[in-house]
């Protein structure tokens, strides 16, 4: 990683996804049992998670957001039900079926190869497990959905791999999850070339 992806974008990243912060918090108090986040980051939305959620296991490929997100798990409350693990959600190092709930929040749009990520998501999952996301996508207007094009490859060298113009929900469906609840809208909060929101529930 670079000094930007370790040291500027973080904080540029934290800033960004503020507007987002009660949709976040709202996702991940719903997480259940032992939980994946997928792309912790910093790890913003530790402090989220509920009781229910027993143990919170941290994915992130970038080491120094680790420190981070390390630093902020032991400022809260049984900070022991948080571990972290350093790599990339296309090959995930957990066995099938070990988890009950697997969080994706803002985070498929940055992953290299997100087909294969869903896939892994679902495979870790055990039967009846949940995903809970929230993700910006392309957007489903025409004249919006040039703008992401255009602005897409600046975008994604300034945001460390983000795409504005993903069809994330048809990926999760090929994966083979079911939608319990689905939801897709334009955020208020942000520009309409990122305000694409699709969140919701999806079933292994």
């Amino acid at each position: 990683m670079s000094f930007y992806e370790d040291h500027v974008f973080p904080f540029f990243l934290d800033v960004a996804t503020r507007p987002f912060r009660r949709d976040r918090e709202r996702l991940v108090a719903q997480a259940r049992g032992r939980v994946l986040e997928i792309g912790v980051g910093t790890g913003a939305n530790l402090q989220y998670y509920t009781a229910a959620a027993t143990e919170v296991v941290g994915l992130e490929p970038s080491a120094a957001m680790l420190v981070d997100a390390d630093s902020r798990a032991r400022a809260l409350a049984g900070p022991t039900r948080f571990t972290f693990v350093q790599g990339g959600a296309e090959a995930l190092p957990f066995p099938d079926e070990s988890f009950d709930t697997v969080v994706a929040c803002l985070v498929f749009c940055t992953i290299p190869d997100f087909e294969d990520a869903a896939r892994e998501a679902h495979r870790v999952l055990r039967p009846g497990g949940e995903l809970l996301f929230f993700e910006h996508v392309a957007h489903p207007a025409a004249g919006v959905r040039r703008w992401q094009e255009r602005l897409n490859p600046l975008w994604r060298k300034l945001a460390c791999g983000c795409n504005l113009n993903r069809d994330t929900a048809n990926v999760f469906r090929r994966a083979g999850f079911a939608f319990t609840e689905f939801e897709a809208f334009e955020h208020p909060a942000v520009p309409a070339v990122a305000g694409a929101i699709i969140r919701g529930r999806a079933r292994r």
